[in-house]
């Protein structure tokens, strides 16, 4: 929506003062310091990577970030000691532990995006490939894993001296590569795992079954990690392997069936494509039922990928895209063509509503040292214009359990890699990386950022609220286009974002108010099948450059 002139001096008068008084006292008016976002020379065009951390103590597997800006990261428990302590002496005793079973290492860390701090975290049981979301309380919860983890819940709450916290038989089955969806009435869903083709409920409850799973496993799996997406009729999109399904986990029917996605690649582990939610546009703050959804699917290995990679034989990754408009009554597969080919690549929305594909592979497949020749470059996609662009590289390869996950101040947090059975820093093909990576994408280097500084009424929301944000402009920035995005940063492991949700909000009015102050209204999503209750980072995009998100919940 753009611009246009404000008619009322009495309302000017009153968003002046609002925001006038907002930003002084804020003290997150600040966006983030020109040094966290790059050294050196301005890139041109093709973003930016700057090293945040050399050494995290653990390769950074597993990552969500939570309502207190932290992002909580976590590797697994069996290959040995990590290369960080435990505060105070604490220690890990596990009789049940394949690798230390008195362990004084940590295998998880808290770290703070904006100091680079540090701070050990205790697991207790093993994490290795497991699956989590986060809760509408802001809570991590965190499912499965292996060995004496498989049946756990995990739990761990935003706070600066919390832990984790576990019930072991949280389970009903065990679940090791599996997949997790936050439902609209605050339920979590665990889909799949290795050798599980069904499904169970957080709060535990019954186990149902979904042969769809079975269905879509191949000689070398390739149905794990399934793609999960929240649809807005409240029901789930699942797809395993080339197949995909709408599940209605109210009734447990297959409600949906739809065509195999094009080409002659596996999409799942251990293929390991990635895909996401396009995001969600509200045109109508009150009708639900027109809201378009798509989902992306992008790169992955063929079918025997996997096998041949064990032999010793590398095959190319696949380099096509696919989009489904499952709302459509006979939707099918568009098939695009990515500038390179990627496996194990990680797909993060970006609160502009584009696409950064990122980390990964140019052959081979996920496994220990199954990949090969690390795709360097990002690229950026945009879904309204169907349009990709290939990123500034990175000098540091990403490939098997490696994340890549959005920060609030737009940023991107690169990590991980570890290809290696246990951690390997020298000897062999690619080392174990500790590192830990920000990306910047073009956007924080145009000018013109909006910063906001007052929501009202406040930072707890309601479905169907109007609301009110108050921002600045840097100066020079000018009347652009203005957009309000909510976003779901979400939980990455393994090439999938679980949770991960953009919603572009129905704008009413746009003012200016007076120099480089603005106020936008708009509508918080209707319901809670399109936005289910919890923690979003709310951004105001002004000619495509967003503000720094500010937490807030749907209650």
């Amino acid at each position: 929506m753009m611009l246009f002139p404000v008619f009322h001096e009495v309302l000017n008068i009153f968003f002046f003062y609002q925001i006038e008084k907002h930003s002084s006292r804020d003290p997150s008016y600040k966006v983030y310091e020109l040094d966290d976002v790059f050294c050196g020379a301005l890139p041109q065009n093709g973003g930016k990577f700057k090293v945040l951390r050399r050494n995290i103590g653990i390769s950074a597997m597993h990552v969500a970030l939570l309502p207190n800006d932290k992002l909580i990261i976590f590797d697994r428990t069996d290959f040995g000691l990590s290369n960080i302590s435990l505060p105070a002496g604490r220690c890990r005793d596990d009789l049940n532990e394949q690798a230390v079973k008195h362990d004084c290492s940590a295998h998880s860390i808290e770290f703070n995006p904006k100091t680079h701090s540090v701070r050990p975290l205790t697991v207790l049981t093993d994490t290795w490939c497991s699956s989590g979301v986060v809760s509408a309380d802001g809570v991590l919860i965190q499912t499965g894993g292996f060995n004496d983890g498989d049946h756990s819940v995990r739990y761990f709450s935003p706070c600066d001296t919390c832990d984790w916290e576990e019930i072991k038989n949280g389970l009903i089955l065990k679940r090791w590569y599996a997949s997790n969806a936050l439902l609209p009435d605050g339920r979590i869903i665990v889909v799949g795992g290795r050798a599980r083709f069904d499904y169970e409920f957080i709060p535990k409850a019954s186990v149902y079954d979904l042969p769809f799973l079975r269905q879509t496993k191949d000689s070398s799996e390739n149905n794990l990690y399934p793609f999960l997406h929240l649809l807005p009729d409240g029901n789930l999109f699942v797809f395993a392997n080339t197949k995909s399904i709408v599940l209605d986990f109210k009734t447990n029917k297959v409600v949906r069936e739809f065509p195999e996605i094009p080409g002659n690649a596996a999409r799942n582990y251990p293929s390991s494509g990635s895909s996401v939610l396009l995001p969600l546009l509200l045109n109508n703050s009150e009708d639900i039922n027109g809201i378009k959804a798509e989902i992306m699917i992008c790169g992955g290995a063929e079918p025997s990928s996997n096998s041949k990679a064990m032999k010793g034989e590398f095959l190319p990754a696949d380099d096509t895209c696919g989009r489904l408009v499952v709302t459509e009554k006979s939707p099918e597969w568009e098939m695009e063509r990515m500038p390179m080919s990627r496996v194990m690549g990680d797909m993060v929305l970006l609160p502009t509503g584009d696409i950064l594909i990122i980390n990964g592979a140019g052959k081979g497949t996920a496994g220990w040292c199954m990949g090969r020749e690390p795709v360097l470059h990002p690229v950026l996609y945009s879904p309204e214009n169907k349009m990709f662009k290939v990123m500034d590289p990175t000098t540091i390869p990403r490939l098997y359990h490696s994340t890549a996950h959005l920060l609030s101040d737009g940023r991107v947090m690169v990590g991980g890699s570890n290809p290696n059975i246990k951690y390997e820093f020298s000897g062999v093909l690619f080392p174990t990386e500790l590192s830990l990576e920000a990306y910047s994408p073009p956007y924080l280097f145009r000018g013109g950022r909006p910063r906001i500084v007052m929501v009202e009424p406040g930072l707890e929301l309601r479905h169907g609220q109007r609301i009110t944000l108050g921002f600045k402009v840097e100066r020079g920035g000018g009347d652009k286009e203005v957009k309000v995005t909510m976003v779901v940063p979400g939980f990455t492991t393994h090439s999938f974002t679980m949770n991960q949700r953009v919603l572009v909000l129905k704008v009413v009015a746009v003012n200016k108010i007076s120099g480089e102050s603005y106020a936008v209204d708009a509508f918080v999503p209707a319901a809670a099948v399109v936005a289910p209750p919890g923690y979003y980072l709310l951004h105001v995009v002004h000619g495509g450059v967003p503000s720094r998100g500010k937490w807030v919940k749907i209650k």
